[in-house]
């Protein structure tokens, strides 16, 4: 059984098609107009249930059938979705009991998308019968090479917390800790009154008086993310069933905290993915990297698949710019060079009405005399271009931590200070990206051998065997750097005896005393006042800032490599290491600046014996080794010359010192 699509003809190109959403007459000039533009696979029904299923029991085939004909025809390759991503008005008329209901104890209504509760058994059998009818009719349709099960699972409902959710959570916590004593035990229920004797008593975290227990969050976080992916095996466990041999995926949403993507992805057949990087953000190409290499790391060595990105504005920001000219194209060179085997757009054609009318598309609803047409145009035939890549590994010699449990734990409790776990991995991610360093993505528990140096920030929630292998990293030769509101709390969100760094403390040679909240960034909430903002440090590299957090720490075998130079931590050591085994742990007592992760990762990456490529280009030039593939992609406004030579994948021809305008990219071979 092939679980991969065919990539021997090369890089998928195309989108979102709804052809429901528009005349017939028109879906012939739709695919004449693919042809025009190169568009060699598109994605079918995402939202079509109430045009498959009218009514209960009764279905619609005769225009799914021509359309897939039509396509296959034309030599169009069909990701066909399961379409359970919006229930029918129909559905919820008969059984209103599939819709979800917020925190606050309100039913979220139809008349938008995503109106059902994952653990609904309603839904959950409405929508098998869906997925049983389709997979009977085309399991074996040639247009279908691949399936796509649902939508963006958890976008907007990541967590539901209807009857139907505090039925299920309570089966999931019976399995878990099999009897109410464990639980209180784990929850530590003693303190306000919260012991339970039965689980029949145990209800989902609903909006509450004052704060709830953060281990009870936390487990209803787990639970949520394990909710929605027991969907996801449904529906594809039924695919299967019925013969279905083509791969099957789901669309994720990049660092998404609703669900574990790294469980998830082991579901998968292959991973895909749905980015939307803000044109606003000059620094955008950099969260789009940060997202590619997440989805690159969750299946290594296999291409991932970009499912969806804009051709050019969104709808859904205060401001909603247009793409430069060119960015379209260099931001699916990125996507590319990181590890996808396909550029895919939201949609094909604009939609004329609906919510989402002024997300653009491929095809403009202005038509084919558009800038956007002709530079989807100019896309399509370069991808065309483009022959097999083969290997998605970028030869990275560090890795970052990223870990949904701490994460979630993060947002859990109540903390001396908030911190955005996803924006402090960004900081870290970007210190390398402007320094041109591959970064991998892994969980806490990830053979680590392959890497020189690995960062870990904020990795909150620590369990006792993830310590040990982070631990064994350092013993074995690597350099480990964590950072401040690490190693906390164990996996019901309690604190150990012993203090703080009780698992890592051995490697890092150090333990926090004192957290050292600071006022939040200027513009956060909670800023204003006349408290310190910000923690200055200098040591052997120079001077970097923190902020949030100033830790007191004691040094229990490591050496202080830099000092806090401001606040009440004025003097205290602010960065240590400790060696350990054959290798170093680095404690970073608070969170850098974007400026000071960039001036610590440049110290790193020379502590580790690490060398930097491509060290006289700008910040915003890309340089990406896929393999025996080498991507240069300039993302700024300014002609920049580089020593780039290979051979023009695109142009067939040597390529030399050339130079690279604004959104200009090129894509080599050596």
């Amino acid at each position: 059984m092939s679980r991969e699509w065919n990539r021997s003809s090369g890089i998928l190109f195309g989108g979102d098609y709804n052809p429901e959403q528009y005349p017939r007459e028109v879906w012939r000039e739709d695919i004449r107009l693919m042809k025009d533009a190169g568009v060699n696979i598109v994605t079918v029904g995402v939202f079509a249930w109430s045009r498959i299923q009218p009514a209960e029991g009764v279905f619609d085939w005769e225009w799914l059938d021509t359309i897939l004909g039509m396509l296959h025809d034309a030599g169009i390759a069909v990701d066909l979705a399961t379409a359970t991503a919006s229930p029918p008005p129909w559905a919820v008329s008969s059984y209103p009991e599939i819709l979800p209901v917020d925190e606050r104890g309100a039913v979220l209504w139809p008349n938008s998308r995503q109106h059902f509760a994952p653990t609904s058994p309603v839904y959950r059998r409405l929508a098998a019968e869906l997925v049983e009818a389709m997979v009977t009719r085309y399991a074996d349709h040639p247009a279908i090479v691949m399936w796509h099960v649902n939508n963006e699972y958890g976008c907007h409902v990541a967590r539901d917390y209807s009857e139907n959710a505090r039925i299920a959570f309570r089966t999931w916590l019976t399995a878990k800790y099999g009897d109410v004593h464990a639980l209180n035990e784990a929850w530590g229920t003693a303190f306000w009154s919260q012991i339970v004797t039965d689980f029949s008593q145990i209800q989902p975290p609903l909006q509450a008086p004052t704060f709830r227990n953060p281990a009870t969050v936390l487990d209803f976080k787990r639970f949520s993310s394990d909710a929605l992916l027991s969907l996801f095996v449904m529906e594809r466990d039924i695919l299967r069933h019925h013969g279905v041999t083509q791969p099957i995926t789901t669309n994720f949403m990049g660092a998404f905290e609703g669900a574990d993507y790294w469980a998830w992805a082991a579901e998968l057949d292959f991973v895909s993915n749905d980015v939307y990087p803000d044109p606003n953000d000059p620094t955008s190409f950099r969260s789009a990297a940060f997202v590619h290499d997440l989805m690159r790391s969750l299946k290594p060595d296999q291409p991932w698949l970009l499912m969806e990105q804009a051709a050019e504005a969104v709808t859904w920001m205060p401001s909603n710019a247009p793409k430069k000219p060119g960015q379209m194209s260099a931001l699916s060179a990125q996507a590319i060079g990181r590890g996808s085997d396909g550029v895919l757009f939201f949609q094909w054609r604009q939609s004329p009405r609906g919510a989402e009318q002024y997300l653009t598309a491929m095809l403009p609803h202005a038509g084919t005399g558009t800038r956007t047409w002709k530079e989807v145009v100019a896309l399509g035939h370069a991808v065309a271009e483009l022959p097999p890549l083969g290997s998605t590994d970028l030869g990275a010699d560090i890795a970052l931590v990223f870990d949904w449990e701490s994460w979630w734990a993060l947002e859990s409790a109540y903390l001396p200070i908030k911190v955005d776990y996803q924006e402090l991995s960004r900081t870290w991610y970007d210190a390398f990206h402007s320094l041109h360093m591959s970064v991998d993505f892994v969980r806490p528990d990830a053979d680590l051998t392959r890497y020189r140096l690995v960062v870990a920030p904020a990795l909150y929630l620590l369990t006792e065997a993830d310590a040990r292998n982070l631990t064994a990293f350092v013993d074995g030769g690597g350099h480990l750097l964590v950072t401040a509101y690490s190693d906390i709390v164990g996996e019901s969100n309690e604190f150990r005896s012993g203090g703080f760094q009780t698992l890592l403390g051995e490697a890092l040679g150090v333990s926090t005393l004192e957290f050292g909240a600071l006022l939040p960034p200027a513009g956060r909430p909670g800023s204003d006042g006349p408290g310190e903002r910000l923690a200055t440090a200098a040591g052997e590299f120079g001077e970097f800032t923190g902020q949030y957090l100033a830790e007191e720490i004691d040094l229990r075998g490591a050496a202080a490599r830099a000092h806090f130079t401001s606040g009440r931590r004025d003097g205290r050591p602010a960065l240590t290491s400790h060696s350990f085994g054959a290798g170093t742990g680095y404690y970073l007592a608070t969170m850098p600046t974007d400026s000071g992760a960039t001036a610590v990762a440049r110290w790193l990456v020379a502590q580790a014996g690490l060398w930097r490529p491509d060290e006289d280009l700008p910040a915003t030039v890309e340089v990406i080794h896929r393999g025996d593939v080498t991507i240069g992609i300039n993302h700024g406004d300014a002609v920049v010359r580089t020593s780039l030579s290979g051979h023009d994948l695109l142009q067939d021809r040597p390529h030399h010192m050339a130079e690279l305008g604004s959104q200009q990219w090129v894509m080599l071979r050596a």
